[in-house]
């Protein structure tokens, strides 16, 4: 069984009860994929479902068909907004179900415009969110967008 030897808790006490907990953990959360959604670009889920929250692994500005980023921060902001919008619906969510964000700049003199952007897909109350300057992004992208949402979200 998954996980079988090597439980990481101690209220397992045999494999029995270790391969129970791996199958039991594994039909509670769910990959998301689907139509409009880059694919990932490394061993992980463009986003993962578990009970009533959805965990989106960052979005760059790739444009789902082809792979390529978008052209320049704007574009690339606009078009990583999209992907998580193709990632909330393939999962049954929506913008406003988002309670947290974080955002990725390669530059932080980018921070208007791309605020300015993610803006425009949310309406009040906003959900909390961290805004970060790093030294590179994937693929060389100028903007990630990374997302948690909960059914209700910002309005429930």
């Amino acid at each position: 069984a998954r996980g079988a030897g090597r439980c990481h808790t101690l209220s397992h006490r045999n494999e029995t009860d270790c391969a129970r907990f791996w199958r039991k953990g594994s039909s509670v959360k769910r990959s998301i994929t689907g139509a409009g959604i880059p694919a990932a670009i490394g061993p992980y889920s463009p986003a993962i479902a578990a009970g009533e929250e959805l965990y989106c692994s960052g979005q760059l500005g790739l444009h789902p068909e082809t792979g390529a980023l978008a052209e320049g921060v704007a574009a690339q902001a606009e078009q990583a907004v999209i992907n998580l919008g193709a990632l909330l619906s393939a999962a049954g969510y929506g913008y406003n179900d988002i309670v947290k964000t974080t955002i990725f700049l390669v530059d932080l003199a980018d921070f208007a415009t791309v605020n300015e952007i993610y803006g425009r897909a949310f309406t009040q109350p906003y959900p909390a969110r961290s805004t970060i300057q790093v030294a590179a992004l994937p693929k060389g992208g100028l903007v990630e967008i990374e997302a948690i949402a909960k059914r209700g979200g910002a309005t429930g």
